[in-house]
């Protein structure tokens, strides 16, 4: 299964341009750690891959021409949605099935698996608006497990989390890294962005670095995204 390339894309919004010329490849069966200050292009290239953010210039290409599965921050979902976290979750399969048809005894059984590795079973039949934070992103990556995608992108998944959700997202991200899929999330968090597999380092929507953490998230490239240097 191939991974994600990117070639010489540059983005933005309302004719302002926040990334420029970003070259990179995004490896499957890994976890790869889009990392940088903000205001740095993060978001914005994780949106460009899931494709809400249309390239001004260069190109995305998926493995397999694949959709991929973007889990956004809990904190644009609204409250008030009349919807459980099962029905949440089995959102996810529409990719397979199309919104208006029933899902099949196979779709049923990757909806349990995904509420199980998230271990919000119990949660079930709750009304999402009433979960936790925690409980409410472990929904939405449970959603984006239930898509069995060649690609997952995440936004942050772990910010502001307590210790037990983000230990069961981590691990489902694991997870999907060993099924095969490319696996990349944004992060504010240098040591999360040290644990993953691949790393890319954004600095005014410029690439500084990419590879395996350690030799991306180096003491002067810090610097320079973080504009200490020049």
């Amino acid at each position: 299964m191939a991974g994600v390339r990117i070639d010489a894309l540059s983005a933005g919004y309302a004719g302002r341009v926040v990334l420029h010329g970003i070259s990179a490849r995004l490896p499957s069966a890994s976890i790869t750690a889009i990392a940088g200050p903000n205001g740095s292009g993060k978001s914005t290239l994780l949106g460009a891959v899931a494709g809400v953010v249309p390239p001004g210039s260069g190109s995305v290409v998926l493995p397999g021409g694949t959709r991929p599965a973007f889990v956004v921050q809990r904190s644009a979902v609204s409250d008030r949605l009349p919807i459980t976290v099962r029905e949440t979750v089995a959102m996810g399969r529409w990719a397979h099935s199309g919104p208006w048809r029933r899902l099949s005894e196979e779709d049923h059984v990757i909806v349990a698996d995904a509420l199980a590795r998230l271990g919000i079973a119990d949660l079930a039949r709750r009304r999402l608006g009433s979960l936790s934070g925690g409980q409410r992103q472990r929904a939405l990556v449970a959603q984006g497990l239930a898509q069995r995608a060649d690609v997952l992108l995440l936004d942050e998944p772990t910010t502001g989390l307590d210790g037990p959700a983000r230990e069961a997202i981590t691990d489902a991200l694991a997870g999907e890294a060993a099924r095969g899929a490319a696996v990349v999330h944004v992060t504010h968090d240098l040591a999360e962005a040290d644990r993953a597999d691949h790393c890319l380092l954004l600095g005014k929507g410029r690439l500084l670095a990419e590879g395996p953490p350690a030799g991306v998230l180096t003491a002067d490239a810090l610097d320079t995204a973080w504009g200490l240097r020049r």
